[in-house]
Protein backbone atom coordinates (compact mmCIF):
# COMPACT_ATOMS: atom_id res chain seq x y z
CA UNK A 1 0.00 0.00 0.00
CA UNK A 2 1.30 3.44 -0.92
CA UNK A 3 1.70 5.88 1.95
CA UNK A 4 -0.16 9.20 1.99
CA UNK A 5 3.00 11.31 1.66
CA UNK A 6 4.15 9.48 -1.47
CA UNK A 7 0.64 9.65 -2.93
CA UNK A 8 0.60 13.44 -2.39
CA UNK A 9 3.96 13.76 -4.19
CA UNK A 10 2.70 11.63 -7.09
CA UNK A 11 -0.46 13.71 -7.51
CA UNK A 12 1.50 16.97 -7.27
CA UNK A 13 4.00 15.72 -9.89
CA UNK A 14 1.31 14.80 -12.43
CA UNK A 15 1.34 16.79 -15.67
CA UNK A 16 -2.47 16.48 -15.81
CA UNK A 17 -4.76 18.62 -13.69
CA UNK A 18 -6.23 16.66 -10.79
CA UNK A 19 -9.10 17.88 -8.64
CA UNK A 20 -11.15 16.49 -5.79
CA UNK A 21 -14.70 17.78 -5.48
CA UNK A 22 -17.84 16.98 -3.58
CA UNK A 23 -21.45 17.38 -4.58
CA UNK A 24 -23.50 19.84 -2.54
CA UNK A 25 -26.96 20.15 -4.01
CA UNK A 26 -26.52 21.26 -7.64
CA UNK A 27 -22.98 22.47 -7.00
CA UNK A 28 -19.73 20.56 -7.41
CA UNK A 29 -17.39 22.15 -4.85
CA UNK A 30 -13.64 21.98 -5.38
CA UNK A 31 -11.78 20.71 -2.31
CA UNK A 32 -8.35 20.17 -3.84
CA UNK A 33 -6.49 21.08 -7.02
CA UNK A 34 -2.95 20.04 -7.91
CA UNK A 35 -0.27 22.36 -9.35
CA UNK A 36 -0.91 21.13 -12.92
CA UNK A 37 -4.53 22.29 -12.64
CA UNK A 38 -3.29 25.71 -11.56
CA UNK A 39 -0.92 25.87 -14.56
CA UNK A 40 -3.61 24.64 -16.96
CA UNK A 41 -6.28 27.12 -15.86
CA UNK A 42 -4.29 30.06 -14.51
CA UNK A 43 -6.30 29.92 -11.27
CA UNK A 44 -4.50 29.42 -7.99
CA UNK A 45 -5.94 27.07 -5.41
CA UNK A 46 -6.61 30.11 -3.20
CA UNK A 47 -8.75 31.62 -6.00
CA UNK A 48 -11.08 28.66 -6.39
CA UNK A 49 -11.14 26.22 -3.50
CA UNK A 50 -14.59 25.73 -1.97
CA UNK A 51 -16.24 27.19 -5.07
CA UNK A 52 -18.38 25.47 -7.68
CA UNK A 53 -16.34 24.38 -10.70
CA UNK A 54 -18.73 26.02 -13.20
CA UNK A 55 -16.44 29.05 -13.37
CA UNK A 56 -14.35 27.06 -15.89
CA UNK A 57 -17.19 27.31 -18.43
CA UNK A 58 -17.70 31.06 -18.01
CA UNK A 59 -21.11 31.67 -19.64
CA UNK A 60 -20.55 28.84 -22.15
CA UNK A 61 -22.77 26.32 -20.37
CA UNK A 62 -24.88 25.03 -23.25
CA UNK A 63 -22.45 22.30 -24.25
CA UNK A 64 -23.78 18.75 -24.78
CA UNK A 65 -20.70 17.39 -22.96
CA UNK A 66 -21.76 19.31 -19.84
CA UNK A 67 -25.18 17.66 -19.91
CA UNK A 68 -23.51 14.23 -20.03
CA UNK A 69 -21.18 15.19 -17.16
CA UNK A 70 -24.09 16.42 -15.03
CA UNK A 71 -25.95 13.16 -15.67
CA UNK A 72 -22.87 11.12 -14.71
CA UNK A 73 -22.53 13.09 -11.48
CA UNK A 74 -26.24 12.71 -10.74
CA UNK A 75 -26.11 8.95 -11.30
CA UNK A 76 -22.69 8.59 -9.67
CA UNK A 77 -21.07 7.11 -12.76
CA UNK A 78 -17.61 7.65 -14.21
CA UNK A 79 -17.50 9.79 -17.34
CA UNK A 80 -15.01 11.24 -19.83
CA UNK A 81 -15.91 14.23 -21.99
CA UNK A 82 -14.19 16.97 -23.98
CA UNK A 83 -15.49 20.48 -23.33
CA UNK A 84 -14.62 24.13 -23.77
CA UNK A 85 -13.16 25.72 -20.68
CA UNK A 86 -11.79 29.17 -20.01
CA UNK A 87 -8.60 30.13 -18.23
CA UNK A 88 -8.45 32.92 -15.70
CA UNK A 89 -7.26 35.27 -18.49
CA UNK A 90 -10.37 34.38 -20.55
CA UNK A 91 -8.55 32.29 -23.16
CA UNK A 92 -10.31 29.13 -24.35
CA UNK A 93 -8.88 25.65 -24.05
CA UNK A 94 -10.37 22.25 -24.83
CA UNK A 95 -10.40 20.09 -21.73
CA UNK A 96 -10.66 16.32 -21.70
CA UNK A 97 -12.20 15.75 -18.29
CA UNK A 98 -12.46 12.35 -16.71
CA UNK A 99 -14.51 12.13 -13.52
CA UNK A 100 -14.81 9.17 -11.20
CA UNK A 101 -17.01 8.99 -8.11
CA UNK A 102 -15.37 7.84 -4.88
CA UNK A 103 -17.36 6.99 -1.78
CA UNK A 104 -15.51 7.51 1.51
CA UNK A 105 -16.71 5.07 4.18
CA UNK A 106 -14.96 7.09 6.89
CA UNK A 107 -17.09 10.21 6.49
CA UNK A 108 -19.97 8.67 4.51
CA UNK A 109 -19.54 11.24 1.74
CA UNK A 110 -19.32 11.02 -2.03
CA UNK A 111 -16.40 12.73 -3.74
CA UNK A 112 -15.40 13.04 -7.37
CA UNK A 113 -11.89 12.78 -8.71
CA UNK A 114 -11.37 14.79 -11.88
CA UNK A 115 -8.41 14.44 -14.21
CA UNK A 116 -8.04 17.20 -16.77
CA UNK A 117 -5.93 17.32 -19.89
CA UNK A 118 -5.54 20.15 -22.39
CA UNK A 119 -6.48 18.65 -25.76
CA UNK A 120 -6.70 21.96 -27.63
CA UNK A 121 -4.11 20.93 -30.23
CA UNK A 122 -5.94 17.69 -31.01
CA UNK A 123 -9.33 19.44 -31.25
CA UNK A 124 -7.81 22.13 -33.49
CA UNK A 125 -6.19 19.51 -35.72
CA UNK A 126 -9.47 17.62 -36.00
CA UNK A 127 -11.31 20.82 -36.95
CA UNK A 128 -8.66 21.58 -39.58
CA UNK A 129 -9.01 18.07 -41.04
CA UNK A 130 -12.78 18.52 -41.34
CA UNK A 131 -12.25 21.89 -43.01
CA UNK A 132 -9.75 20.44 -45.50
CA UNK A 133 -12.07 17.51 -46.25
CA UNK A 134 -14.89 19.94 -46.99
CA UNK A 135 -12.61 22.01 -49.25
CA UNK A 136 -11.48 18.86 -51.05
CA UNK A 137 -15.07 17.72 -51.58
CA UNK A 138 -15.93 21.17 -52.97
CA UNK A 139 -12.91 21.10 -55.31
CA UNK A 140 -13.87 17.61 -56.54
CA UNK A 141 -17.41 18.79 -57.19
CA UNK A 142 -16.11 21.77 -59.18
CA UNK A 143 -13.79 19.50 -61.20
CA UNK A 144 -16.66 17.11 -61.93
CA UNK A 145 -18.81 20.06 -63.10
CA UNK A 146 -16.02 21.31 -65.37
CA UNK A 147 -15.58 17.83 -66.87
CA UNK A 148 -19.33 17.48 -67.41
CA UNK A 149 -19.44 20.82 -69.20
CA UNK A 150 -16.48 20.04 -71.48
Amino acid sequence: MINANLLQHVVNASCDGIVVAEQEGDDTILLYVNPAFERLTGYSAADILYKDCRFLQNDDREQPALDRLREAIRTRQPCREVLRNYRKDGSVFWNELSITPVYNDADQRLYFIGVQKDVSQAVGAQARILQLEAELAQARQEIDQLRAGA
